[in-house]
């Protein structure tokens, strides 16, 4: 168990399932208390803790949460702090993501992708922040290989690294082709054409991400303000 995180306490948002599961796991596994977050994953996210408290009592803790309800997200944190008493690590995982054509956007689609994407990671951190200062704590984002370039514009890691150092240190993972998406937007051609722009011709493992948020969270005192890419060098090959 690393002394690292022993006794840590560490909020995942979307950590049900998929890559949020992954980084859960993990972060478990090196001695950190956790608080998972999820939307309407509640048979996985009961399973989940289940699973981690067997191995470790009472170490593992949910809440349940809309993050579009910027109001509710405060009472996150509170959650966390009043099951945990502390909080040294916020996990910003929970994404939505589906394609929005030009003359197809709605302004219920803009909200859905902005409120997940961007506004709940930045008003959470917000709430979470007095806490983080407290215990030199850390965020992690969890973004996209596109996170420096148009399609998913990931601009709260950077700019959050300089309102809350030298207290919080803010930095994030970007993966690239881990999970497809859960809707079968994407056929066999599309799975491949994306493979193949991947200098290490294949997909990747939730676990990619979450070594490298570990490291980030457990291993990198003097790292923030980056974005790690955990594609198998797509984005250096688009």
């Amino acid at each position: 168990m690393s002394e690292a995180l022993s006794g840590k306490v560490v909020l995942v948002t979307g950590g049900a399932k998929r890559v949020g599961a992954a980084i859960a796991r993990r972060l478990h596994r090196e001695g950190a208390n956790l608080m998972l977050h999820y939307r309407g994953s509640e048979r996985e996210a009961r399973a989940l803790r289940t699973e981690l408290n067997a191995t470790r009592a009472d170490s593992v803790a949910l809440v349940q949460a809309d993050l579009l309800d910027i109001a509710g997200l405060s009472e996150i944190v509170r959650n966390t702090v009043g099951r945990f008493e502390r909080l040294d690590v916020l996990i910003n995982n929970a994404s939505t993501f589906f394609p929005t054509p030009v003359g197809e956007m709605t302004q219920a689609t803009w909200d859905s992708l902005v409120g997940a994407n961007l506004r709940a990671p930045l008003f959470l951190s917000q709430a979470a922040a007095p806490h983080l200062k407290k215990t030199g704590g850390a965020i992690v984002n969890i973004t996209d290989i596109h996170a420096d370039r148009p399609l998913k514009n990931y601009v709260i890691t950077r700019s959050l690294a300089r309102e809350l150092a030298p207290d919080v240190r803010v930095n994030g993972v970007a993966p690239g082709a881990i999970i497809w998406p859960e809707d079968g937007s994407w056929d066999d051609l599309t799975r491949q054409r994306i493979v193949s722009h991947t200098l290490l011709r294949r997909t990747g493992d939730p676990d990619d991400v979450a070594r490298a948020v570990y490291y980030l969270v457990a291993e990198a005192p003097y790292v923030t303000g980056q974005i790690i890419a955990v594609d198998g060098g797509r984005s250096i090959n688009i």
